[in-house]
């Protein structure tokens, strides 16, 4: 069965920076497209970051251009997400995400926090 497992989370400084990263397993990863996901508390989940199957295509949302940057590496079934000039407003659970046969799946999050 599909299972995504994100990793590196926590409490960072205004400024600071985190590298997460989503191991997948139960699927052909190098053939699927990734995102990573946030949801702050009280608020909808919002899509971050999107790399393409083949890691060519990389799209983020406007709140995060410049600062994020999601790679791949496929021998090891790998997304990550590198955050950088981390603000309080990143503040959220990140989560990675796969469309496989038109059902979205989901890891259990990991905790990003950002103190000013």
């Amino acid at each position: 069965q599909v299972q995504l497992v994100e990793s590196g989370g926590g409490l960072v400084q205004s400024g600071g920076s985190l590298k997460l990263a989503c191991a997948a397993s139960g699927f052909t990863f190098r053939n699927y497209a990734m995102s990573w996901y946030r949801q702050a508390s009280g608020e909808e989940r919002e899509k971050v970051a999107r790399i393409s199957s083949t890691g060519g295509t990389t799209t983020y949302a406007d709140s995060v251009k410049g600062r994020f940057t999601i790679s791949r590496d496929d021998s090891k079934n790998t997304v990550y997400l590198q955050m950088n000039s981390l603000k309080p407003e990143d503040t959220a659970v990140y989560y990675c995400n796969v469309v496989r046969l038109w059902t979205d799946y989901w890891g259990q999050g990991t905790q990003v926090t950002v103190s000013s």
